[in-house]
């Protein structure tokens, strides 16, 4: 190699070199911008991404194979980054390089969701009210059907767990000991809500679980030692004003549906103090699914000892020899899915909207369900029973607006 040769060849390499400094000056804050913050080891991290220190001194390098220069390799290394993750707030408009997944049915139309999950909560509820008072006018046994719900509630959860949707929340002994209160208050508002339903008029029993806020009312004050407002209150009012009114001179009243559907009422409200304790960090469905398993254990003896020597003799053979086999069957198989499906639709349902839509869903749904047993049994009100029913629905609407009102105000408190 000539004198002349060497300085060209060193003078190339000189200009390569500035030619790179140069590069990497510009091409520095361009990923300085983008950058989030810097990761130990030199990289660096856009979008979520690490840039590796080796592949920068490949990309730069000024000897680059088959006549490779500085600048593609600039290229090649901001293009598979904006083409995986481009960042809309850029205004990128190249098409083909950021690929949005679609949003789904539920993204697009979340109000229509929602107001599938009400409408099939209201028409589960309304069904398993009018099978369930169909089954005790042939079947007046409301223990065993008490335990055939839970059953049948529990073989689905099982079923589910089975297949994995959803998959099994795993429990051990300290959620167990939180989630056994909650279940033996469940199981015995169940069982005695049955045991009205059995007595009188759905839409009675119904008119008397509207002082289930009273009650729950009653106990934050006294038992939990929570202030209630006067407002609230004086919202109750009509409430018991109305049940009372309706329970005066409704045709089916007898005590022990009266006293059955006001011993819900409690268990109910216990209920829902012993679950403010129990909040776990698991979803709603498992959640569900445990204080079923529980609940059922909890009522399978009273049906044993209360009901069942009469079955045994006469209470099965009376309903086969009504209805034959296959219907009864089939009523309480799917009277217990009914029950199911429309408890843990309810569950789902609130967890997808604000206090307010819950409170006014409460009360729509009991309207729901008073109005159809009306129209189907065909049962005969008086008007001071139909007045005393509408104040008494009236006064719950009321008293849980004001109430949705102050929790979504507490929200906000806290939110700001």
């Amino acid at each position: 190699m000539t004198m002349e040769s060497r300085a060209l060849s060193g003078t190339a390499t000189v200009s390569g070199l500035i030619r790179l400094e140069r590069v990497t000056r510009v091409a520095s804050p361009a990923v300085s911008a983008r950058s989030n913050n810097s990761i130990g080891g030199g990289g660096n991290l856009i979008w979520g991404r690490q840039l590796r220190p080796a592949l920068l001194l490949e990309q730069y390098s000024p000897y680059q194979p088959q006549g490779r220069n500085v600048v593609s390799g600039k290229r090649n290394l901001l293009k598979p980054v904006s083409a995986a993750a481009s960042s809309p707030a850029e205004g990128s408009d190249s098409a083909g390089e950021a690929k949005i997944s679609p949003l789904s049915f539920a993204q697009k139309y979340p109000a229509l969701v929602t107001g599938f999950f009400f409408f099939m909560w209201y028409f589960l509820n309304v069904i398993f009210n009018i099978l369930n008072k169909k089954i005790f006018n042939y079947f007046p046994y409301p223990y065993f059907v008490s335990v055939v719900h839970l059953l049948v509630g529990v073989i689905y959860c099982l079923v589910s767990w089975a297949v994995g949707l959803p998959k099994r929340a795993p429990i051990d002994s300290n959620l167990l000991k939180l989630l056994i209160p909650v279940a033996v208050c469940h199981a015995l508002g169940h069982v005695t809500s049955n045991v009205s339903f059995a007595a009188v008029a759905v839409s009675f029993t119904h008119t008397v679980k509207a002082l289930e806020p009273f009650f729950n009312a009653s106990a934050s004050q006294f038992v939990l030692g929570q202030q209630i407002p006067l407002a609230l209150w004086l919202s109750l009012a009509p409430v018991v004003i109305g049940v009372a009114m309706a329970s005066l001179t409704e045709l089916s009243f007898n005590w022990t549906g009266f006293i059955s559907a006001m011993i819900s009422n409690i268990s109910f409200t216990y209920r829902s103090i012993y679950s403010k304790k129990a909040m776990v960090d698991m979803d709603s469905t498992n959640v569900y699914a445990y204080i079923s398993i529980i609940a059922l254990f909890v009522c399978i003896p009273p049906a044993i000892i209360v009901e069942g020597p009469k079955l045994m003799q006469h209470g099965f053979s009376d309903a086969i020899a009504k209805v034959g086999m296959n219907k009864f069957l089939s009523d309480l198989f799917w009277v217990g899915m009914f029950y199911h499906l429309y408890n843990q639709l309810a569950t789902n349902t609130l967890e997808r909207v604000a206090p307010l839509t819950h409170a006014v869903g409460n009360v729509l749904k009991r309207v729901f369900v008073i109005g159809f047993t009306i129209i189907v049994f065909g049962n005969k009100i008086s008007t001071q029973t139909g007045i005393g029913t509408t104040i008494a629905i009236a006064g719950v609407a009321i008293y849980s607006y004001i109430k949705a009102k102050m929790e979504e105000e507490k929200l906000q408190k806290k939110s700001a």
